[in-house]
């Protein structure tokens, strides 16, 4: 009897320790933070279904724009750390805290796919009197104050392209204000304006039907998608110090979830982002596949964001400076 009460009271013990779940067993929750159509929606919703075959649940998107990103990344930070609600977004936030925009970053969350990253690229208009970035350099230069270049506010892409080339070129132009790279890619076709930095695969279209030209990629090399246009280190090898650069894509989830959560949605997405569909869209809109993880994504976002806030910085372009943050010079 005494071994029969022992066996009963050892069964109710183990009976008591709870099974660990597999993750996920419920739907994901994916937070996209530009809203439908736009390219950080595109790129998460071509290569989110791959990862959900592989999860085995869904993930359910919805986009939550505003705040150049804050709505979603605020709203993904008040969540459990559970791994079922994603951030999926750009690099904005990188910048937040020297543009004064919140004192968040990317540091708050856990990158599960760093996807892709976008090439930029400087385009003129089609009748502009230069053809390559060198002459286009010594016209501003013999004219200043005279050519006008796009831009789309502080922080986005063309200031930093244009903080960038200033930092290694004296560079006398004028820069116009333009809500989005659509409406500033229309007036540089019409004529509006001169120049204008851009992603490339914004501009391919329009490269292509000869609407507007290619002057430079701001990469080491050539890209596939436009293999004669030349890098812009050709001319101005200093370049290199701060390349590769681009905006980027990525899926991110809060600090503190569960390591067993991290690793399934890292591997369900790097699978995913293998898939010769994914593949394609990314080299057909021009951009850069990148498919990392773990300390290769963290590192590239610490170098991101020490290239980007001192370019930013140093243009008087940011309202704090990233020494306020620890954010080392690059």
């Amino acid at each position: 009897m005494r071994q029969l009460l022992i066996g009963a009271a050892a069964a109710l013990t183990l009976s008591a320790v709870p099974v660990l779940a597999e993750f996920p067993e419920k739907d994901i929750q994916g937070i996209i933070q530009w809203g439908a159509g736009g390219s950080t929606d595109t790129v998460m919703r071509a290569v989110t279904p791959a990862a959900e075959d592989v999860l085995g649940e869904d993930i359910v998107m919805t986009n939550r724009t505003g705040g150049v990103g804050a709505i979603a990344t605020k709203f993904v930070q008040a969540q459990k750390a559970d791994g079922y609600t994603l951030l999926m977004g750009a690099e904005n936030p990188q910048l937040y805290k020297v543009m004064g925009l919140g004192d968040t970053d990317y540091s708050d969350f856990i990158p599960i796919s760093i996807l892709a990253r976008g090439v930029p690229i400087l385009v003129a208009n089609a009748d502009a009197p230069f053809g390559t970035f060198e002459e286009f350099v010594t016209y501003a230069q013999a004219h200043p104050g005279e050519v006008k270049i796009g831009s789309t506010g502080p922080g986005g892409l063309p200031s930093v392209i244009t903080a960038m080339m200033t930092s290694q070129v004296d560079l006398p132009v004028t820069a116009v204000p333009y809500d989005g790279d659509g409406p500033a890619l229309t007036a540089l076709m019409g004529g509006a304006i001169d120049v204008m930095p851009a992603v490339l695969g914004a501009a391919l279209e329009n490269i292509r039907a000869g609407r507007i030209k290619a002057l430079t990629v701001f990469e080491t090399q050539a890209n596939p998608v436009l293999p004669d246009v030349p890098p812009v280190t050709d001319a101005y090898p200093a370049f290199a110090d701060y390349l590769p650069w681009g905006p980027f894509f990525g899926v991110f989830v809060k600090q503190g979830t569960p390591d067993d959560a991290v690793a399934a949605l890292q591997a369900a997405y790097a699978e995913a982002a293998q898939q010769t569909d994914f593949g394609k869209l990314m080299d057909d809109r021009g951009y850069a596949l990148m498919n990392m993880s773990g300390e290769e994504a963290v590192d590239f976002l610490n170098r991101w964001q020490s290239v980007t806030s001192w370019l930013v910085f140093d243009a008087g372009i940011a309202k704090r400076s990233p020494d306020d943050f620890g954010i080392p010079r690059p």
